[in-house]
């Protein structure tokens, strides 16, 4: 006899009855609106620059970031959570890797280190919060969002960390770009890819991996999907909590030091407004906001399409603000198409 908790570590099976009939009208949506955003590209093609090669390769570069922290937001939401504080724990992050790249000239694996480190401590502060304490994720993340910020603030002196450093007698003297930051922004394959695509690719491998194949990726679907049940099953549902929010911290933390490199320099504004495009990027792929459903593929087709439309609207002239009003109007529409479903 097979009990819950054993069907829970059990290969993952194909999707049958509604569930499947829920993914291919998912998917079938999320392709559409890819579809209906390359389509506004070809309509507005910005006398031509929609059809050249740098076009597409920008695209794919300016969403990268983002799409790191949209990678690490899915197993959160498929949890049944939201993290908020992503943008400002990518600017401590891009603010920490300046100063200690730059102004330090720590190596290069010290500075990951510890980055990394303040973005799982900043995750599982949350976590903690939400699994322990039994807040909302929503106030908890707000909560660190707003932390986080002053934090990089004041570890920056509310002045951006960039390769002007002041020495002894108070004049300032440049430094070389550190060799992380030269790396992450650097152009490879002969110059086709950008390096930061590289690693948001490996991270959506990642991830994807963690959610389509391993336990604890069965344990955030089945905490999203019935978080009572999943307990009586003998699902560890604090840590699995816990465990989706460090690895958001982690994405953010990398994002940071992404941002800083493509930057070269930490900016303690960096990320302000990032998450509501991540979780966009997330939503508008079909994962459920409700948590239980959803998936890597889905996200990445969101991703394409928030990374496309902000594109398309940049090559067309449109004004930053109504890029951010539009990216708000498409979470409003695909939380209501995801209702209805």
């Amino acid at each position: 006899m097979i009990n819950k908790e054993q069907s829970l570590e059990a290969p993952a099976a194909r999707p049958s009855g509604k569930n499947a009939q829920w993914t291919r009208s998912t998917l079938a949506r999320a392709l559409f609106s890819l579809a209906l955003v390359l389509a506004l590209g070809v309509v507005f093609p910005a006398e031509g620059a929609f059809f050249r090669l740098g076009t597409h390769q920008g695209a794919w570069r300016q969403a990268s970031v983002v799409g790191i922290l949209a990678c690490g937001l899915l197993p959160v939401i498929l949890a049944g959570g939201i993290d908020l504080s992503v943008g400002s724990v990518l600017g401590l992050s891009a603010v920490v890797a300046a100063k200690l790249s730059i102004h330090e000239g720590a190596p290069a694996w010290l500075s990951v280190f510890c980055v990394l480190a303040i973005g799982a401590t900043c995750g599982a502060a949350s976590g903690a919060v939400v699994a322990f304490a039994r807040v909302q994720p929503f106030v908890a993340t707000l909560a660190m969002m707003v932390f986080a910020r002053g934090l990089a603030k004041t570890a920056s002196g509310g002045t951006k960390v960039a390769t002007a450093v002041p020495g002894p007698d108070g004049a300032l003297h440049y430094v070389d770009v550190p060799p992380l930051f030269r790396a992450l922004d650097a152009q490879v394959f002969g110059g086709d890819v950008a390096a930061v695509t590289l690693v948001f690719l490996a991270i959506a491998v990642v991830v994807g991996f963690f959610c389509a194949r391993h336990r604890i990726g069965r344990y955030w679907y089945a905490v999203g999907g019935n978080e009572e049940a999943a307990r009586l099953s003998g699902v560890p549902v604090r840590a699995t909590k816990i465990l989706a929010y460090v690895i958001s911290g982690l994405c953010a933390a990398a994002a940071g030091i992404c941002q800083a490199a493509q930057e070269q320099q930490g900016d303690p504004e960096a990320g302000v407004t990032y998450e509501l495009t991540a979780i966009a990027m997330v939503v508008i792929g079909g994962t459920s906001l409700k948590g239980g459903r959803g998936g890597m593929g889905l996200t990445l087709l969101g991703i394409l399409t928030i990374g496309y439309l902000d594109k398309i609207l940049s090559i067309n002239a449109v004004p930053e603000a109504s890029r951010l009003m539009l990216t708000g109007a498409i979470v409003i529409v695909a939380a209501v198409a995801q209702k209805n479903s």
